[in-house]
Order: structure tokens, then C-alpha cells, then sequence
């Protein structure tokens, strides 16, 4: 076996640059392959990362108005939603929903505590079930309960990041007194920002922004938590059969899609699935593509070889070598050579994708209204590394087997000549 291996490092120290230009093929096609897969996860697990902080069975209802005249009621009309379409919705959709609640919100031109204050602070009517409903993370303290919403307390709940602003000096924030708008609240919990627009958002008891802002019954949303509705059919049959019950309570076509906007994270759920597989799939195809450019690379070389080293194997048969020593010969050089260039080409990849990771997994990109990281780790798995190295190892090996066995079926007078 020793003396197998001597020979055929023997023959490819004797034949360089053929050597070379071999695994040179087998190395780009398996690191372009890895860098295809770790640019395919980057974008991929930045999408994930930026839904982290979202409820995917969340569905948001806004008040809009007519776009088509109704029972001899013009277009034009303002829809307006109050606190009993709530239990209607939860009445009529018990089998589709698990929760339905009312939201108000109000813009306030400042918050303050000391010195520091916050300028357009987003006031959220807020129950119990609006920290599941949101996806909300608490870090410290609590939400708003039941008491706060049946004493209409002057509590709120605020993100980690305006505590920073508020609370500068580093004050504890709980049962702190911040001034919104000249009406002071009370610091009763800090929830995680997920760096998107709600983290400016204050969450106080429902009632207590009612009583405090007039709002009377109207309410400016309804939020509704699905259950069950798991495909995009359920969900366009749910929407339909919604928009034909307040269309009925409320006075507007049920086809009239201005009148009411449904904002349905289950849907935009599904929609971003089927993009993050099918940009999965095409970076596989675009993946497997560079590797089979690889491998008939090392098929091409692999030919031109066996051509080359016709007449060594008509002395070889001449002196007494069988067809299959001719055979296992290249095979094995095939094998080393892809083996040895096939791991180099891997740990390559695997080296850049990890620069990749170091350089632009940190980082983050202004959106405006949320930042959002550029490219979260890039990497990929060692099971794929490894089967990508193994499937060029055996095509190395088939690119080797196939020429040479051809080769030694020509009889030894023929390959002398040749």
C-alpha cells in the first residue's frame, strides 16, 4: 500500500502543473459552493433577525374611509371604529380568533423626567393581552393588569432605550415619575426594543387614556390574535368573511377595501417565508452549478491525462499490469488530488465566511425609522462542507475511473504505438 501511495505522489511531483490545475478546479468549485450557502444564510438569518420582535398571528385593523357609495350613502364617508366591535368580532369568529382587543393611541409632544426629556412620544392604549398580542419582552417590572385598567391608573410601561434617554444618570426607572404632556405617569415596567418604530412607544391602561383624552367609545384599531389560520386560503377567507360583518354593522361594501385596512402578519409571515426558499433554493442550484463547472473540470483534466499516459500503460500492460492496476492507479491519484484540494477549498470558504461574520455581522444599517443588521451570520454548517467534499471526492474519482478504464482495454501493442 506504501508503495501504491509512493507511486502516485511520484506521478503527480512528475506532472505539476496538470496537478495543480486539477485541484485548482476542485478547490474553487467547493469554496464557491460554501461562500454561495453562507451568502444565502447572511440574508436569510438577517431577515429572521429582523422579525424577531413581531407576532406572527397578530392582525391590525384601521378605520379608513369609502371608496364606493353604499345604500344611497355617498363615498368619501369616514369609517368609525368603537369598543363593541370588538366583542362583535370575537362573537362572530370564535373557531378563527383567540383574543380581540381595542387600541387607542395619542401623539404627546413630550416626555419628561428631570432635565432629560423625549419629544413625539407615542402613547399606546394598552389591556393585558397587548404584551402577547405585540410580542413585547419585558426586562424589568411588569405590564399593565387588570387594577391599572379598572382604577384607570397613571401607569406606564417604556423600552429600554428611552429609559436610557430618560434616565441618564443611572436612576432605577421603576416608580419613577415621568411628566407626558404636563400629566404625570408612574414607571411600572421596561420592555426590550426590537429597534423598529414601536420602541418609542409609551403603553399606558386603556381606560386611563380614554378618560384623560375624551376618546369616549371610538376606538383608532382593533387588534386580533388568529389561531388556526395557517394558510394564505384561511387567511383571505377570514378577511372576507370580517370585512362582510362590519361592512353590514358599520355601513360599507364588503369589497370595499378602503373602507377597513387589515394588516395581517400571518400573511406577511407566509410571504416572507416563500421568499427566504426560494432564495434558498437559488443559491442551491447556483451552489451545486459551481460545483458541477468543478467537476467537469477534473473530468477534462482527469481525460487529458489518461491520453497523455497511454503509453506508460502500454509498457505497464507489457510487463505484466492488470486492467484493474492500470485502473485503481489514476482512480487513487484522482482521489488524492481531490481529497487534498477539496479540504483546502473548504476550509477557505469556511475561513471567508467566517470574515464575513466578523466583518459584517456587527453591523448595523439605518433605515430611517429602525436599523437593521446587514448580514447575520454568514456561515456554514460542517455537514454541508463536508458532504459538498465528499460528492467532489467521488466525482473526482468516477472523472479518473471511466478514461482509464478505457484505457486499459487497449491492448499493449496498440498503446506503445499510440
Amino acid at each position: 500500500m506504501i508503495e501504491i501511495f509512493r507511486e502516485i505522489f511520484g506521478s503527480l511531483s512528475r506532472n505539476k502543473l496538470r496537478s495543480l490545475a486539477t485541484g485548482f478546479a476542485v478547490a474553487c468549485g467547493i469554496f464557491l459552493l460554501i461562500i454561495l450557502q453562507g451568502t444565502s444564510n447572511g440574508i436569510i438569518h438577517t431577515f429572521e433577525r429582523a422579525s424577531e420582535g413581531f407576532s406572527f398571528d397578530a392582525i391590525h385593523v384601521f378605520p379608513g374611509f369609502t371608496s364606493k357609495p353604499y345604500n344611497g350613502i355617498k363615498e368619501g364617508r369616514r369609517i368609525k371604529l368603537d369598543d363593541s366591535d370588538s366583542e362583535v368580532t370575537q362573537r362572530n369568529f370564535p373557531n378563527e380568533l383567540s383574543s380581540v382587543i381595542a387600541q387607542i393611541s395619542h401623539t404627546a409632544n413630550s416626555a419628561s423626567f428631570g432635565k432629560n426629556y423625549l419629544s413625539n412620544v407615542s402613547l399606546q392604549g394598552a389591556q393585558p393581552s397587548t404584551q402577547e398580542m405585540e410580542a413585547l419582552q419585558l426586562l424589568e417590572g411588569r405590564f399593565i393588569n387588570p387594577i391599572d385598567l379598572r382604577e384607570q391608573r397613571k401607569v406606564i410601561v417604556i423600552s429600554d432605550k428611552n429609559r436610557e434617554d430618560l434616565f441618564k444618570h443611572g436612576e432605577r426607572a421603576i416608580n419613577q415619575q415621568v411628566r407626558i404632556d404636563g400629566i404625570t405617569f408612574a414607571v411600572v415596567g421596561i420592555y426590550k426594543d426590537d429597534g423598529m418604530m414601536s420602541g418609542n412607544d409609551f403603553y399606558a391602561p386603556l381606560t386611563t387614556l380614554k378618560t384623560i383624552y375624551g376618546k369616549g367609545y371610538d376606538i383608532d384599531q382593533l387588534q386580533l390574535k388568529s389561531k388556526g389560520l395557517d394558510t394564505e386560503e384561511k387567511n383571505e377567507a377570514f378577511e372576507k368573511a370580517f370585512r362582510k360583518v362590519m361592512g353590514n354593522r358599520h355601513e360599507f361594501a364588503s369589497d370595499d377595501r378602503s373602507a377597513l385596512w387589515i394588516w395581517n402578519s400571518a400573511s406577511e409571515n407566509a410571504d416572507m417565508t416563500k421568499a427566504k426558499n426560494i432564495l434558498h433554493t437559488s443559491f442551491w442550484i447556483l451552489g451545486l452549478l459551481t460545483l458541477l463547472s468543478g467537476i467537469v473540470g477534473v473530468s477534462n483534466i482527469m481525460l487529458i491525462t489518461v491520453k497523455e499516459r497511454t503509453h506508460e500503460f502500454g509498457i505497464r500492460k507489457a510487463i505484466g499490469a492488470t486492467p484493474w492496476n492500470i485502473i485503481s492507479m489514476v482512480v487513487l491519484e484522482s482521489i488524492v488530488i481531490t481529497t487534498i484540494f477539496g479540504y483546502i477549498g473548504m476550509l477557505l470558504g469556511i475561513i471567508f465566511c467566517e470574515g464575513m461574520d466578523v466583518y459584517y455581522g456587527n453591523q448595523t444599517m439605518d433605515m430611517g425609522f429602525f436599523q437593521s443588521s446587514i448580514f447575520v451570520d454568514p456561515t456554514v454548517d460542517i455537514a454541508t462542507c463536508i458532504h459538498a467534499t465528499i460528492v467532489m471526492i467521488i466525482a473526482g474519482a468516477l472523472a479518473g475511473f471511466f478514461p482509464a478504464s478505457k484505457a486499459a482495454q487497449v491492448k499493449p501493442i496498440e498503446a506503445l504505438r499510440g
